[in-house]
């Protein structure tokens, strides 16, 4: 048994690349990659979708990753932008489902507290102005801009990262990812809330 815990350990070590190389042969191998990156699909998918179609997003995901494993470019370590391309394309199907959603958090009112919570409550009034108005924005930006945006600011992918995802070239996600921000920093005013510090255009 401990043998077994062992290879289980040393397995988890591998690279995605590896399991899902390894997946061809023994499909269980599969489930390594699911455990390691469902929960992160899934509130991607929520964030845009919300979470009625989150859970069916994430799910079809896998599956279809599952069934195109054999297609998969073993030169390619990391399968977070193999998945997340694969939920992009899945949630591009929902556009106007997203595009209605982030129109009705930009619509959303600030709500009523009970008294004797003012810090906490301005504070977290504050939080809802700017989702909301960053919602609005949202809805404005095109599709295929929008997609490049939230893998950078929500997934956390590098410009590049996000090409790959989008099996897009660099410099097409690049442009996008510019004309996103630009419409978002206009739309609120001058501040990009999706500007992580690490990457300015």
């Amino acid at each position: 048994m401990a043998v077994l815990t062992r290879a289980a350990a040393a397995a988890s070590d591998d690279t995605d690349a590896v399991v899902i190389g390894q997946a061809r042969q023994e499909p269980e191998r599969f489930a390594t990659v699911f455990d390691r990156y469902y929960l992160e699909v899934h509130r991607y998918a929520a964030r845009r979708l919300g979470g009625s179609l989150a859970d069916d997003i994430a799910a079809e995901t896998f599956l279809i990753a599952f069934d195109q494993r054999g297609r998969y470019d073993t030169a390619r370590p990391d399968a977070r932008p193999w998945l997340y391309g694969i939920a992009s394309n899945l949630i591009a199907r929902h556009q106007r489902t997203e595009v209605r959603q982030f129109r009705a958090l930009g619509r959303v009112n600030r709500f009523e507290v009970a008294e004797g919570h003012a810090d906490r409550v301005a504070v977290r009034l504050d939080v809802e102005a700017v989702r909301g108005q960053l919602a609005a924005a949202l809805a404005k930006v095109a599709a295929r801009d929008r997609d490049v945006l939230l893998l950078v600011a929500w997934a956390g992918f590098s410009c590049e990262e996000a090409a790959q995802a989008l099996e897009i070239p660099s410099g097409t996600a690049r442009s996008r990812l510019h004309r996103a921000r630009k419409k978002v920093r206009a739309a609120l005013g001058g501040v990009d809330p999706t500007v992580t510090g690490e990457d300015n255009d």
